[in-house]
């Protein structure tokens, strides 16, 4: 893995130790951040990056210039990894909350520009994921939400839906809330 933009780009990232997760390839990133660069303000964005994992997708938004990011997972290896290469790159723009990632949204105000979230493929509550982001009060009035997920799921018909895009056995699907 590596960080395929950006101030950073072309720096590889290593996974926690003990990871099983399954890490976004990084030719599903780049097509990712091609389309969020050529439609998004990625710069100055405040970003949320939901099951983090490796940290992957947050230290991308970061090289890229986001001015805050957030990082939740519930696996406390993951967070200290993650916290560990925010300090090393991007000392005062990283936070790591150790933390459910359903709960964490109910309870917590999602005030973000994006809001980027890589569940395990296996978990059955990711199809109310899009619900639980949009219902949260003090959500973003501009938020743009990126789910990436398998092929078993099909949020097409979800009011906030605007697109997908596959690649391989991912799909990115993206929500906006106008």
């Amino acid at each position: 893995m590596r960080i395929i933009r950006g101030k950073y780009k072309g720096r590889k990232i290593t996974a926690p130790k003990g990871f099983k997760a399954r890490p976004t390839t990084d030719f599903a990133k780049e097509s990712l951040f091609n389309i969020l660069q050529n439609n998004y303000q990625l710069q100055d964005a405040v970003v949320l990056d939901l099951f983090s994992g490796t940290g992957s997708i947050s230290l991308e938004f970061l090289s890229e210039g986001c001015k805050k990011m957030t990082a939740i997972d519930i696996n406390r290896n993951y967070i200290f990894h993650i916290k560990k290469q925010f300090d090393e790159l991007f000392p005062l723009k990283g936070t790591v909350i150790c933390d459910d990632v359903f709960k964490f949204c109910k309870k917590q105000e999602l005030n973000y520009d994006i809001i980027f979230a890589d569940p395990p493929f296996n978990d059955s509550n990711v199809k109310d994921l899009p619900e639980i982001i949009f219902n949260n009060p003090a959500l973003n009035p501009n938020v743009l939400f990126v789910l990436e997920h398998s092929k078993q799921y099909d949020f097409s018909e979800n009011m906030f839906f605007i697109q997908n895009r596959k690649y391989g056995n991912i799909i990115f699907s993206f929500f906006e809330k106008k």
